[in-house]
């Protein structure tokens, strides 16, 4: 949990900030995608009855059928499953049971594999509920181990949230540091001891590794809450994230040095990744992802997978080197972790990936668990970073967690 959720353990319920994540626990699984309508860029997040669903899609790497089916839970602010609820509290229809029917199979493609998707709202059920909800699919023949877990949001706006950045910081100014203001005013929800049931989390670019949980405000009115230069807002600038494009397995696309054909499978070299003594603007993703190739056409089952070469010019750090973005789900596993070549004084990672477009970047992970940007890329405060707000409420007498306010901005 971050450092400064500790300060304010007594005041506040502690959210652990590993328990929300899309996560994969089969290996044949790839590319999951948890978009919100057609916005790949954002968070997954959804007005309750709005219009706008969220899809999501997997890679069976096989083309073996599997029959999948799917449960939703609600989960409280903590990613927790919500205990005193019933599904038919926040489902109209069923929460579990529900086969996927929409698959494609790969077509002319060298790694064989099954394309699933499925979208929530859909004609078996229909969400009820604001707040956080855990999709998890198994095969219907073995529901006891789940393949994956898919996590989105259904906000309710029923109060409001304003989010400010600025590199006008009590740590220094115009340097290596963005500071978040925020403000919430309660509309018509009653609130009676805030600590117990107000809940906010705050991220940068969509992080929920280094998330900041329920930051005590200084300003406490009868109307809400507000933080202002409040230190647990405070945040490393880093730098922009990096990119490349895979989108054709015959020739090299944005940021890729070469594509070789080994005979069994194809390789992509990102151009070596060298140390940034400056800040460069350069438009990113944040570490969004978007699966798409060159003719932007049957992407879903004619995408290529390819073995994608990472390579950071570094000198040896104390710590663990990973490459990171939405795409990793917010995992430090072996499969991210970059080893380092004692010849070519650089980290190096092999990462299978699906065509298309990836914003990453590279994070040191100290012996302590911290983490942070590894030094070479640097930490300038114009880094065009993006914010995210979620502030939860439980009413008195109310037996869950409810999303009642979302913002995002972006320094820039």
């Amino acid at each position: 949990m971050h450092r400064f959720c500790l300060l304010y353990a007594i005041l506040f319920i502690a959210i652990p900030t590993s328990a929300q994540k899309n996560e994969i626990f089969n290996s044949e699984i790839a590319s999951l995608q948890v978009i919100a309508g057609d916005d790949w860029l954002s968070m997954p997040i959804i007005e309750l009855n709005g219009g706008a669903p969220v899809h999501i899609a997997f890679d069976d790497l096989t083309h073996e059928y599997h029959r999948y089916v799917y449960k939703i839970e609600h989960c409280e602010a903590d990613w927790t499953t919500s205990k005193e609820l019933f599904p038919s509290d926040y489902c109209d229809g069923f929460a579990e049971g529900n086969v996927i029917e929409n698959t494609q199979e790969s077509f002319n493609t060298n790694v064989l594999y099954t394309h699933y998707a499925l979208q929530i709202p859909n004609s078996r059920c229909h969400l009820k509920l604001s707040g956080n909800y855990k999709l998890t699919i198994y095969d219907e023949n073995d529901e006891n181990n789940p393949v994956l877990t898919a996590c989105f949001m259904v906000v309710d706006s029923q109060m409001a949230v304003s989010l400010e950045a600025t590199s006008n910081t009590d740590v220094d100014i115009n340097g290596s540091h963005q500071q978040l203001s925020m403000q919430l005013n309660y509309g018509n929800l009653h609130v009676t001891d805030y600590a117990q049931q107000i809940k906010t989390v705050v991220l940068q670019n969509q992080r929920w590794d280094n998330a900041v949980i329920n930051a005590k405000p200084q300003f406490v009115m009868g109307d809400g809450l507000k933080w202002d230069h409040n230190k647990s807002l405070l945040f490393d600038a880093g730098n922009e994230y990096r990119k490349f494009e895979a989108l054709d397995a015959t020739h090299t696309t944005m940021g890729l040095e070469s594509i070789v054909w080994d005979g069994s499978q194809y390789h992509a070299y990102i151009w070596t990744d060298e140390p940034r003594r400056n800040y460069v603007h350069d438009e990113d993703a944040d570490g969004a992802f978007c699966i798409r190739n060159s003719d932007n056409q049957n992407i879903e089952n004619t995408c290529e997978y390819m073995l994608v070469h990472f390579r950071l010019k570094s000198p040896l750090l104390n710590g663990n080197v990973y490459v990171n973005g939405v795409w990793t789900n917010d995992d430090f596993i072996p499969k991210y972790k970059m080893e380092f070549n004692d010849i070519t004084h650089q980290y190096e990672a092999a990462i299978m990936l699906k065509q298309g477009y990836y914003s990453y970047q590279y994070l040191l992970m100290d012996n302590d668990g911290t983490l942070t940007q590894v030094p070479s890329e640097g930490n300038f405060y114009q880094t065009e970073n993006s914010y995210q707000a979620f502030v939860y409420y439980k009413g008195s007498g109310e037996r869950t967690d409810r999303l009642v306010a979302y913002r995002q901005v972006k320094f820039n």
